[in-house]
């Protein structure tokens, strides 16, 4: 099995962590997510959406709180369900004007997070929520994996398809529709694609962290890139770093998984800065 082979690799690793099979699942586990979140983080800064995220890994609880309700197995199955109903409703809201999009989000990510608290913790334990809170990629099994590999595969495949129509309606939405771009199919179908994305991650990742693991790759790699191309691939290299140097800081810190990734790539931004910075003087 490829997983098999997968810990055989990792067991050459001349690191102590590297020989708990634990560490061997959330490595694989990040690099597995870091990519599509990346990927995927990259037209939500170019389309402005960087708090449409945030909102849809607030509405996870809401989510885990219906399933709670309806007596579901598969909270995944629940929670993918209920985002993608849910970035297809704020996305009609914010096309059918009224207040602002900004607006918008915000009362959706204020009412995901306050009726997913309200379900999740009927009878006083928290503790249903708290674990979505935060997350726990340490917690991650073979099968967790298998699915994220195929999610992996079928994001790719489907952002790669959807990247020349969305980057054209982002850039200039007149010329997307005179070159027939559907533009409102295309970017329902992009939140719906965001929507699992952040549904698979917001067990491992969890709630409070999945927006910046989303956005801040991207910003750091929008910084340096020169063309769409290269924002992806410096994208993709950023999130990477961020994760397994995330993992080996929380490993040898005994911190949290998803804070520590989260904080270099927030590292990653500010070096973005500053390089930024100094080629705008030499140049």
């Amino acid at each position: 099995m490829l997983i098999d082979f997968w810990y055989k690799l990792v067991n050459t690793l001349p690191f102590e962590w590297a020989h708990y099979v634990f560490m061997k699942n959330a490595l694989l586990a990040l690099l597995l997510l870091t990519p599509l979140l990346a990927l995927l983080g990259t037209m939500a800064v170019n389309r402005r959406m960087a708090f449409f995220s945030d909102a849809l890994g607030h509405s996870a609880l809401a989510g885990a709180g219906a399933g709670l309700l309806l007596g579901a197995s598969n909270q995944t199955a629940v929670l993918i369900v209920f985002g993608v109903l849910w970035a297809l409703l704020i996305s009609r809201i914010n096309r059918t004007g009224g207040a602002s999009a900004d607006t918008n989000i915000s009362v959706f990510s204020s009412t995901g997070i306050a009726l997913g608290l309200v379900l999740l913790s009927q009878g006083g334990s928290f503790a249903r929520a708290s674990s979505l809170l935060v997350g726990d990629v340490l917690a991650i099994g073979p099968n967790d994996l298998l699915w994220l590999a195929v999610a992996l595969v079928g994001g790719v495949a489907a952002w790669a398809l959807l990247y020349n129509p969305l980057l054209l309606s982002a850039v200039n939405p007149q010329l997307a529709d005179s070159r027939g771009v559907k533009t409102r199919l295309v970017e329902d179908l992009f939140v719906c694609l965001v929507a699992v994305a952040v549904m698979l991650a917001i067990r491992w990742v969890g709630v409070l962290l999945i927006n910046a693991l989303l956005i801040l790759p991207a910003a750091a790699a929008r910084n340096l890139a020169r063309s769409a191309p290269q924002h992806a691939l410096l994208s993709v290299i950023i999130s990477l770093l961020s994760g397994v140097l995330g993992l080996i800081a929380a490993y040898t810190l005994g911190s949290s998984v998803g804070a520590a990734v989260v904080l270099c790539a927030a590292v990653f931004y500010a070096l973005s800065l500053l390089v930024r910075r100094v080629l705008r003087i030499a140049n």
